[in-house]
């Protein structure tokens, strides 16, 4: 049940209701500081309600890094404020999921609960609103008016306990169980990964992600050489043969549970190189192959969203195209879609020409750019079509390079007149 929607409103720097719709490949655009984060990061925020036992609405300890409290994502960070959200499915028979949620914090009480719901799930619909009373605060049941009538509910997460409910509301009180059975897998990498260490131990266990810092990828490595015969290794190499010519990678076992991870060159047998002397780019890149690596050795059976912020750090600019295939090939051939902020002119150029190339359908390819306005970011929506064309480009975005040029020439001129 992969989702193809959500919405935000009145949540950190939005103030009035966005709604990204999600492709193979999900883009967001945007000047420093206008609100691209706040977009990408606030699946991961919204999906802790989702797949929870927890009576609160969200829960931020998972999220460390994105909140530090509820407030922090309210925009205007009003204590008594809430935030709207919206999610939309389509189940496996078909139907349409659709979910409205309101939540309200509670600023005296120090927590926060569900204040209004409306969920319709194919021809089904139901909306619950939170009745203020002498159990309006509890942590297990709070009276909702269903309907005509009044209940005593107790939620987990953004959804009421289908236990509570299932009696009266038929195929709609399945929607919790199905959200939380069915919703995306979701894969963070922020933008700065972690530096390796020289040498590191095995894990205990190994990990289908390579973290948010890509803190998790060695590991990966590691566990592949003592379970999976090497196959994650194996593909690495071939990725690194197209992107990193001339080099292969290395973990070598130094006993003691102990790993080095190095460069070897497939050139000179003698000539290799400790992943932490190697330049800060393919460190940054790492992270992003391994994970790459490891769907191609054991691809996801369940849908994925993969977010990452800046793919392109550090990297030299003919880089960043190539990352832009790698992503192509991956939503094309497995269960994984990917919502990507980037400042990279090439790698969206790059998806426009496999556009018009027909390796990447125009529907495909969602982009997104955050403006600000008035104190408050929107999203504007900009259309593809099947030639790579787009209907709407801010001004003066990835024209820094044109107007350079034209200043240069304006320079030149300028001093050969003088001259004259």
């Amino acid at each position: 049940m992969p989702l193809e929607r959500f919405s935000l409103e009145n949540y950190r720097c939005f103030k009035d209701r966005q709604e990204v719709e999600l492709g193979r490949i999900t883009v967001v655009l945007g000047r420093n500081n206008a609100g691209k984060s706040a977009v990408v990061r606030a699946l991961p925020v919204l999906s802790t309600g989702i797949r929870t036992d927890s009576p609160y609405p969200l829960d931020l300890d998972p999220a460390q890094g994105f909140a530090s409290s509820f407030t922090d994502l309210i925009h205007g960070s009003s204590p008594h404020g809430r935030i709207s959200v919206g999610f939309s499915s389509r189940m496996s028979d078909g139907q349409a999921l659709n979910a409205e949620v309101d939540i309200q914090n509670i600023a005296d009480q120090g927590t926060q609960l569900v204040s209004s719901l409306k969920i319709r799930c194919g021809t089904e619909s139901e909306e619950f609103s939170w009745v203020p009373g002498p159990d309006a605060y509890s942590s297990e049941k709070r009276t909702y008016r269903v309907g005509r009538s009044e209940r005593k509910l107790s939620f987990r997460g953004l959804f009421p306990d289908a236990s509570d409910w299932s009696d009266s509301l038929g195929g709609v009180a399945q929607v919790s169980r199905r959200m939380r059975e069915d919703f995306d897998d979701i894969r963070y990498l922020g933008p700065f990964r972690d530096g390796p260490e020289r040498f590191f131990r095995a894990t205990s266990r190994s990990s289908d992600s390579v973290g948010s810092r890509g803190e998790k990828a060695l590991g990966i490595l590691v566990a592949d050489e003592m379970r999976g015969r090497g196959r994650v290794s194996r593909e690495l190499n071939n990725l690194l043969a197209h992107m990193l010519p001339g080099w292969h990678f290395v973990v070598t076992d130094v006993g003691a549970g102990m790993y080095v991870p190095r460069l070897h060159s497939t050139r000179d047998p003698d000539l290799f190189v400790h992943l932490d002397d190697v330049g800060t780019g393919v460190v940054q890149f790492l992270p992003l192959l391994i994970q790459r690596a490891a769907d191609r050795a054991e691809p996801p059976t369940h849908p994925v969203i993969e977010i990452v912020e800046e793919p392109e750090l550090h990297l030299h600019p003919s880089a960043h195209a190539t990352i832009a295939d790698l992503y192509i090939d991956a939503a094309r051939d497995s269960n994984v879609r990917f919502l990507v902020e980037t400042h990279s002119e090439n790698f969206l150029l790059r998806l426009r020409r496999r556009v018009a190339e027909k390796q990447l359908k125009a529907e495909d390819l969602k982009i997104y750019f955050v403006e600000q306005e008035e104190g408050s970011a929107n999203l504007r929506k900009i259309e593809v079509d099947t030639l790579g064309n787009i209907d709407y480009w801010p001004k003066g975005v990835f024209s820094e390079d044109f107007e350079e040029v034209r200043a240069l020439a304006d320079a030149q001129a300028n001093r050969i007149e003088d001259a004259d």
